[in-house]
């Protein structure tokens, strides 16, 4: 059975999952649903439409759902959606979506959030992802599975981080960064890719090798950018990873990448 302190305030129409616990003075919203054996320490606030996967763990002076911060808002009731097994840690804060933005703030399973980290309205965040203490992401940000994001790092508004990229600590994303991406600087620049977080993924060395090589014709090879682009397409069916690097590049059509120091040349 569920469990609820004298002393949180839990609103009528709110759902407490099976086996969780919730502290002292915690506030839950009418329309939260909170699934089975979380817990929540102590004064944990949770509003608007979010829910909460099972097993998560959240610490004290947490905010979730609260109002997103953009000019646009216009206190309609919009959602957080929060997967499995996330710890949170002090002070996060993690706001609802707006109606422009499709109404929902999406964090996947598996998260692990430090204090005081951030993640603004219309985000939508993977799986498996880490956020240093007070880690930020603006508005409608798009974040992929096993993503590190370091301590005191910005992400502008509407940046999208490919999967398994790792951002080193006080950097300001300002550009998309490509899959297996390392970025770092006061100005994130792409170091190189996230060889460590590859082996972490049971990359061989033969598909290291590969992709390396294609990361260095990519974006330390003869010509500009885009013409070094064009000539690494026929290298998709090499490895998925290069597969995924492509394709994200290509979703992204005209938007500024991460690139590496130095390098310039028109997109």
């Amino acid at each position: 059975m569920s469990t609820i302190d004298p002393t949180a305030r839990v609103e009528d129409g709110a759902v407490i999952g099976e086996g969780t616990s919730v502290g002292p003075y915690c506030v839950i919203g009418p329309n939260v649903v909170i699934g089975e054996n979380c817990k929540l320490v102590a004064h944990v606030h949770i509003t608007a439409q979010t829910t909460i996967g099972a097993g998560c763990t959240i610490y004290p002076f947490v905010s979730l759902g609260t109002a997103p911060q953009s000019l646009s808002y216009r206190g309609e009731l919009t959602g957080l959606e929060i997967g499995r097994d996330c710890t949170i840690r002090e002070s996060v804060t993690m706001n609802a979506g707006t109606v422009a933005g499709g109404g929902v703030t999406r964090i996947g399973d598996r998260g692990y959030f430090m204090n005081c980290s951030h993640v603004g309205h219309d985000c939508q965040v993977g799986n498996d992802a880490i956020f240093a203490t007070s880690a930020t992401l603006g508005g409608h940000c798009e974040i992929g599975d096993f993503v590190f994001i370091g301590g005191l790092s910005a992400v502008h508004q509407f940046t999208r981080i490919g999967s398994q990229v790792m951002v080193g600590g006080i950097c300001g994303v300002r550009g998309d960064v490509i899959p297996f991406g390392l970025v770092n600087g006061q100005y994130a620049v792409l170091e190189g890719l996230n060889i460590i977080g590859m082996k972490r993924r049971k990359f061989t060395k033969e598909r290291l090798a590969t992709v390396r090589s294609f990361y260095q014709k990519l974006f330390h090879g003869p010509g500009i950018f885009a013409e070094r682009l064009s000539a690494v397409q026929p290298l998709a069916a090499q490895d998925p990873a290069i597969a995924d690097i492509l394709a994200f590049i290509g979703d992204g059509k005209h938007r500024a990448l991460c690139l590496p120091a130095g390098d310039g040349s028109s997109q």
